[in-house]
């Protein structure tokens, strides 16, 4: 089985066992989402769905963000991981959304990643998740799943060249944003880093990792 198969299959079997799949952070606007996954980077959604509401109840769009200092996000955020970062970040990027796109994010890859404290990774979800585009984000969680199931080969030492080989093999690039939720739920809760559950897997037929420990 090549690589296109076997990405197929695993397509076919969380398409039957999970077919609608959504993030698991808790939001309601383009402003929360952009929030949430930038505070979301090497931190879990749980501890990022507690920080979240006392937040947005403080600073509920970019404009009243703008309007903080780095300190007041701090205090909010300093639970997850990285928070002097990711308090720069939201400050800078609440000054840039409120002073030069009218309090809008917007819709395109390309300027996304122009912005403060956000990546292609993070861009990519919010088109996703906002706008339906057909497009992979790869995470922690992505990138790892891949490499041990065997979709992507050794070549694949990045976040972009994992995303180029899986979207290279898919033809109905359709399933993207829907393929980036069963790979992260996958690796969140099945495939997880240090102990993974492959007796509880129902993939594991096709996973090079699995097959490799069964030597």
């Amino acid at each position: 089985m090549n690589r296109k198969e076997k990405l197929y299959a695993i397509i076919e079997y969380f398409q039957q066992q999970q077919p609608a799949p959504e993030t698991e952070l808790n939001y309601k606007t383009e402003y929360e989402l952009a929030v949430a996954v930038i505070l979301s980077a090497q931190c879990t959604d749980k501890r990022v769905n507690i920080i979240t509401p006392p937040l947005f109840q403080k600073f509920p769009d970019f404009s009243s963000m703008a309007k903080a200092s780095v300190e007041e996000i701090f205090a909010f955020v300093k639970s997850c991981s990285y928070p002097n970062n990711k308090s720069k970040h939201l400050y800078a990027l609440s000054l840039e959304i409120t002073n030069n796109y009218s309090g809008k994010l917007p819709s395109d890859v390309e300027t996304l990643t122009t912005l403060p404290g956000i990546g292609r990774k993070t861009a990519h979800v919010l088109v996703s998740v906002l706008h339906n585009e057909d497009v992979l984000a790869v995470d922690t969680h992505v990138f790892r799943v891949s490499h041990r199931i065997g979709i992507v080969n050794d070549k694949a030492t990045t976040p972009l060249s994992v995303e180029k080989q899986i979207v290279e093999n898919i033809i109905d690039k359709n399933i993207l944003s829907t393929l980036h939720h069963w790979l992260i739920l996958h690796g969140r809760y099945v495939c997880i880093a240090r102990k993974p559950k492959c007796e509880e897997c129902g993939i594991k037929h096709l996973c090079n990792y699995y097959k490799d420990i069964k030597k």
